[in-house]
């Protein structure tokens, strides 16, 4: 344990019922992945104690809760909730949580998001990157960020599997490449579309350090200019992208974060383990990796940095 603890934004949690209802739907393996992962308060509070966690955001990663059907998507999006806000209410020092939607059902989406922060006292929501193929710079979700907007929720934004994902993964697990792809494809949806000049309130937080987002910013900028695509009176992909919260679930050390660092600087940088779907060798591995890279001056560490700024962003 070090002096600063981490707080993780980006971690997991799962249900048998949950699970059970992904398999009944005909889901065994996940985005391409060997099966689902198991999870308990338990194993989690013990993987926080080995690698200096002081608190962690549960949230239901990919593929969601919504498996075709709006009134079993809104039945499990409630239950898996009120299970989150339990485990919320029970140790808050050490859990927060980011309420499931039932999207692309967006009265439902609107109904539980009222449900979840107003009743359950969510710290946000969580949505995934796109649902079945409704991405979310897409008009028909404009009710929902409106409504998110007024409030100043927190959005975070996970990746899960693009349409025809067989197809384009050749074979591999998605979230080995497309997650990164459908990260940098969302948000330039949201960028492009304007929805982040529209709804400046909303606090979104993209994963595994915005993905591809880095590369790609500066070649927004230069097609929007080449073809005159969007309106030409509003900050530019790099200031606006910048304005986003980014976590650094997955490999941070020694490429991930100094690309994004690069791009959009390290003020809006938070921690993210991924676990109960990384696994824990790997979670320890990560953090070791935090630790023993070039911290980010001879006076702050990334712990420092990451939980400093987490703190900022709840700060509102």
């Amino acid at each position: 344990m070090t002096s600063t603890g981490l707080i993780d934004i980006h971690a997991h949690f799962v249900t048998d019922s949950y699970v059970a209802a992904a398999r009944s739907a005909g889901i065994e393996h996940p985005d391409g992945m060997p099966g689902w992962p198991t999870w308990s308060v338990e194993r989690h509070l013990d993987l926080m104690e080995r690698s200096g966690i002081e608190k962690s955001y549960l949230s239901i990663s990919s593929p969601g809760v919504h498996f075709g059907d709006d009134g079993a998507a809104r039945a499990l999006a409630r239950e898996v909730n009120e299970f989150g806000a339990l485990v919320r209410s029970e140790r808050p020092q050490r859990f927060g949580h980011f309420a499931s939607l039932p999207l692309p059902d967006v009265e439902g989406s609107l109904a539980e998001a009222a449900h979840a922060l107003d009743v359950l006292g969510a710290d946000g929501v969580a949505v995934e990157t796109n649902h079945h193929g409704l991405y979310l710079g897409d008009p028909r979700l404009e009710p929902l960020w409106e409504d998110l907007d007024r409030r100043g929720a927190l959005v975070f934004v996970h990746p899960t599997s693009p349409p025809h994902a067989d197809d384009l993964s050749l074979g591999r697990p998605r979230p080995m490449l497309e997650f990164l792809f459908d990260t940098a494809r969302s948000a330039s949806d949201l960028l492009l579309r304007g929805v982040l000049t529209r709804h400046p309130r909303i606090r979104w937080v993209l994963t595994h350090g915005g993905g591809a987002l880095p590369l790609l910013a500066d070649r927004m900028d230069l097609f929007s200019a080449v073809v005159g695509d969007g309106p030409q009176d509003v900050p530019s992909a790099v200031e606006q992208l910048g304005r986003l919260w980014y976590d650094m679930a997955g490999t941070p050390f020694p490429r991930q974060i100094p690309a994004l660092e690069a791009a959009f600087g390290t003020d809006r940088l938070l921690y993210g383990s991924d676990y109960c779907w990384t696994p824990e060798g790997a979670v320890l591995a990560q953090v070791a990796s935090l630790d023993s890279s070039a911290q980010p001056s001879t006076t702050d560490t990334w712990r420092d940095l990451t939980t400093r700024n987490v703190r900022r962003l709840f700060a509102v």
